[in-house]
């Protein structure tokens, strides 16, 4: 049976103890082996997670990673300190890292580096603000942002790349892009994934991906998953989301 989309859970900022037990609990009983799924924690639930995960069906990995191996960076985390936990992926790029922190492609780039090479999956974020959209600078907004990371990347560090289209505009608003405009930015994000020879690269969309929407979103054309945001954290959500892409 072919494995059905990848469906990551981005907790972001969120998190306890206890109410992990719980979340990680409710997965663990209902995903199964031919489900596609990963869950990125923040960094101080890696060790709960890897206890409670090792024996499921469902990766995990992180939210961020330092492009330095090591040394005095006070407050980063090494690529070397996520694989203790056990890290199947690590999220690279996301929007808010952008816009909060000043990422910029250039470091992108080399933490997606970083990971890559040392073993990771990095699921690159790609997306364009609001400002962005109504200037129409999309496609070049994007264009950019991906092509700094596949010309970083050498051609087994590319073979275990994610990508994310992530519009700012939607994360957390509730409003996803629609199909259409969807459609359009994954084909032009498989065409520039292709001419990196890059074909066989996973394609998410994230952006206000619920249960509601997750089966017209994960149909379309190029889509091969989703990196869910806020109902990643309600496991009868998250769980619905990832019945919806069964095969």
């Amino acid at each position: 049976m072919p494995r059905s989309k990848y469906i990551v859970g981005n907790w972001k900022m969120h998190g306890s103890l206890p109410d992990n037990a719980a979340r990680l609990a409710a997965l663990c009983a209902s995903v199964t082996e031919q489900d596609n799924v990963a869950v990125c924690v923040p960094f101080p639930y890696l060790a709960q997670t890897q206890h409670m995960l090792a024996q499921s069906h469902i990766r995990w990995g992180a939210q961020n990673v330092s492009e330095y191996l090591g040394g005095a960076y006070t407050g980063e985390v090494a690529v070397s300190m996520l694989h203790d936990f056990g890290c199947h992926c690590v999220i690279v790029g996301h929007s808010e890292r952008r816009a909060l922190y000043g990422e910029s492609d250039g470091q992108v780039a080399t933490k997606a580096k970083t990971a890559a090479g040392s073993g990771l999956q990095p699921i690159i974020c790609v997306g364009e603000t609001l400002e962005e959209r109504e200037s129409d600078k999309t496609a070049a907004v994007v264009t950019r942002q991906l092509s700094a990371v596949l010309d970083s990347l050498d051609k087994s560090e590319k073979a275990r790349l994610v990508v994310a289209y992530e519009p700012v505009w939607a994360i957390g608003t509730g409003r996803a892009a629609n199909p259409d405009d969807i459609r359009k930015m994954h084909v032009l994000l498989r065409d520039l994934l292709r001419r990196a020879e890059c074909d066989n690269t996973p394609l998410l969309y994230g952006g206000s991906v619920k249960a509601g929407n997750a089966q017209a979103i994960l149909h379309i054309d190029h889509v091969d998953g989703a990196l869910v945001g806020s109902a990643s954290l309600n496991p009868e959500e998250f769980l619905d989301i990832i019945k919806a892409v069964r095969p």
